[in-house]
């Protein structure tokens, strides 16, 4: 399989000058099976770009089909939907799989497509379009590839998810808070909490569940996508808007004995030239604790042949 990023960035989209080498999109990433149909996970605004390159095969002629694995429905992560050309082409078979268990799934999507916010409406969209609910420790197949998720600890809830395809696999895990620190769910937390305080014994179980979901999850996975929005320092000051950090992000890709891990979900304001020192500052991090895994940071365009090609 091949994995390309279409949209790397968190929150808000940041074309420009100094966010062009990584891109300004928000989370897109394509996972391609070899002679299958491309799954898609998240549908930030890289998923415009995807679709558009999508158009010039199979889906132009109204003949393709595609699964899209929605982490959550934050808006840096569905905002793309509406300006996924292939799903105005009638004869398209799109499944979009996602969490969402107040709302009847598909309600969630056509709210961001009615008015005041949007002109054209869900029902415009002439693909057959089909919604999955999935829930965190489900297993479930799409063509020959096998899904497995697990939940995350972030506001509203996210799910992460593992794909694996073509002797290989990769791990999707944005967004993400750590699981050491404050537990994140369906409130809405209007200041940071201190984070120096021990924690209650119920919180505390539960983060350590959800952080040993995670490491299954990503067990040996030939690539893990981590979000790392945050530096360490940001992290404190902002624990409750639920994101991590590279520290925490190489951590779990230690435990979980990953091959790869891929730095994600790049915070809007980090410039390009940002980016790289983090990246150049990690890998030293990761040279001298001996790691075994590889260390990239994601961009629009980078592409990452796994497995059997």
């Amino acid at each position: 399989m091949k994995v390309r990023f279409w949209g790397v960035r968190g929150s808000i989209p940041v074309p420009g000058r100094t966010t062009n080498r990584y891109g300004g999109n928000t989370s897109c990433v394509e996972v391609r099976p070899k002679g299958g149909h491309p799954i898609i996970i998240d549908a930030g605004t890289g998923l415009r770009r995807l679709g558009k390159s999508l158009m010039e095969d199979a889906f132009g002629e109204g003949k393709g089909k595609a699964s899209i694995l929605i982490s959550h429905t934050h808006w840096d992560h569905v905002q793309g939907l509406p300006f996924f050309s292939p799903a105005y082409q009638k004869g398209n078979e799109i499944a979009i799989y996602a969490r969402q268990r107040d709302m009847h799934l598909e309600a969630v999507f056509s709210a961001q497509n009615r008015a005041p916010y949007f002109p054209v409406p869900l029902s415009a969209m002439q693909a057959q379009m089909k919604f999955h609910e999935v829930i965190e420790g489900q297993k479930f197949t799409i063509g020959t590839a096998k899904v497995s998720v697990t939940r995350l600890n972030h506001p509203w809830i996210a799910i992460a998810y593992r794909v694996d395809v073509d002797g290989a696999s990769v791990v999707y895990c944005s967004d993400t808070a750590p699981f050491a620190d404050f537990l994140l769910g369906t409130d809405f937390v209007k200041q940071a909490p201190s984070l120096d305080g021990p924690l209650p014994p119920e919180t505390a179980a539960e983060l350590a569940q959800m952080r040993a979901g995670v490491i299954n999850l990503a067990r040996n996975a030939d690539l893990l996508i981590y979000d790392t929005q945050f530096s360490k320092e940001e992290y404190r000051q902002r624990p409750h808007w639920g994101h991590s950090h590279p520290d925490d992000a190489i951590a779990i890709a230690r435990e979980a004995k990953a091959k790869t891990l891929c730095l994600f979900h790049h915070a809007p304001l980090r410039t390009d030239d940002e980016n790289d020192q983090i990246l150049e500052q990690f890998r030293g991090v990761v040279a001298a604790q001996h790691d075994r895994f590889a260390l990239v940071s994601a961009y629009e365009g980078l592409e990452i042949p796994l497995g059997d090609e």
